[in-house]
């Protein structure tokens, strides 16, 4: 009989993403339920103060149901509001559920988990046998994926002229704009890897990217063959169809998932970190890549040929790792 594990999901989509990229390399091996969680603004008190006792911060009205005469034999944990959910589970179980928990929640119930899954750039803020490092963070990005993705999206850009290079740039971080300097100096990266390259630029921005920014961008590039999905534009998401298709990737630093997900294309990615922008945490996150071969950054000298030397997926490492808290 498979062990069944239930994952804990709100509302942050970048750790849903991560999560269900990890679950889809543990669906032939698991029974996997998904619980919704919906919170209460007592959510945003500290985990120390939610405790494991009750589900502070949860509406329980609105969230799946948690209370059960049978509790699952893991349950993963996403984010640090999920914590307190997943150490409340493991005690209504008795200690029978395993907790295993995505990126660090905090220090507060760290040693009741069973396994935490931390990204190298996290490494050394906390000690524990429990913690297991990968190289960026857990993605979608598979062989499977990225061949129904090919299916669906290579007649979009058919008519295109080849080769492909996508951008896709993210923007404003923790209180730090993405300026019209930076935007300037990306929309240069851009442009001097197409007068390299020639072919097409297939380009994607964010919320957070903001209007003048992508003005910039969009002027510079103006007269290259473009496909566009730009915030706000009202069309199906063709990021899937990027990362099939795409023969190269410009992306921004900030922009942790999609870099790690184009970094698990196995095809090259050249990461704009611009100039006193990003927090030191993004850049150990760029230079975890660099160092490991899965990406260039762009103020290095030739990055059009570059080629990187390994796919990136820590998806299958942190399902392999699932896998032996069962052995």
């Amino acid at each position: 009989m498979k062990k069944t594990i239930w994952v804990l999901l709100d509302n942050r989509m970048g750790s849903v993403g991560q999560a269900k990229g990890v679950l889809q390399e543990l669906q032939d091996d698991f029974e996997i339920v998904e619980k919704k969680i919906v919170y209460t603004k007592f959510a945003a008190l500290p985990n120390q103060i939610r405790g494991c006792h009750f589900l502070i911060g949860v509406n329980t009205k609105e969230s799946d149901c948690l209370k059960t005469t049978e509790y699952p034999d893991a349950v993963l944990s996403i984010s640090r509001r999920t914590a307190p959910i997943a150490l409340w589970i493991k005690r209504k179980s008795k200690g029978k559920t395993k907790i295993i928990q995505l990126m660090l929640p905090g220090k507060y119930g760290l040693n009741d988990m069973d396994l935490v899954i931390v990204s190298k750039h996290d490494q050394g803020k906390v000690f524990g046998k429990n913690l297991f490092y990968i190289t960026g963070c857990p993605h979608r990005i598979n062989d499977k994926t990225l061949a129904e993705a090919k299916e669906k999206w290579s007649g979009e850009f058919a008519k295109l002229p080849k080769p492909l290079t996508a951008v896709l740039v993210g923007g404003s971080i923790k209180g730090k704009p993405f300026t019209d300097e930076n935007a300037a100096r990306l929309a240069d990266t851009i442009a001097m890897v197409q007068n390299q390259v020639s072919g097409s630029i297939l380009i994607t921005s964010s919320r957070r990217t903001g209007k003048s920014a992508e003005n910039i961008i969009m002027n510079k590039i103006s007269g290259i063959p473009t496909y566009t999905y730009l915030w706000g534009e009202d069309k199906e998401n063709p990021i899937m169809g990027f990362y099939a298709c795409a023969d190269r990737f410009v992306t921004t630093g900030d922009s942790v998932s999609m870099t790690c997900e184009a970094c698990g294309t196995g095809k090259p990615v050249i990461v704009f970190t611009g100039k006193k922008w990003l927090t030191r945490k993004h850049l150990r996150f760029v230079q975890s890549l660099i160092d490991g071969g899965y990406a260039i950054g762009a103020e290095t000298k030739n990055i059009v040929d570059f080629a990187p030397e390994k796919t990136l997926r820590p998806a299958i490492e942190a399902a392999e790792k699932i896998k032996q808290l069962f052995d």
